[in-house]
């Protein structure tokens, strides 16, 4: 699997219309409309997403791996 940073997975977020509800310091918070999850992302610069929690986010979100 691919490691991403949070960046990055932010950008994956919002093309699959996510919406960023907050930043509480370095943690961005999405949600999405018709859905009670949410997800917090960690953007610490450049320092990639460690794999475990990019796998569960990945899941809560749907993102595939072919489109990392």
């Amino acid at each position: 699997m691919k490691a991403v940073t949070g960046k990055r997975f932010c950008q994956l977020l919002e093309n699959k219309n996510w919406q960023l509800m907050r930043v509480n310091g370095s943690h961005h918070i999405y949600s999405k409309i018709g859905l009670y999850a949410r997800i917090s992302v960690p953007v610490h610069g450049n320092a990639t997403l460690k794999i475990g929690l990019q796998k569960h986010l990945m899941k809560i979100a749907e993102i595939d791996e072919s489109e990392l």
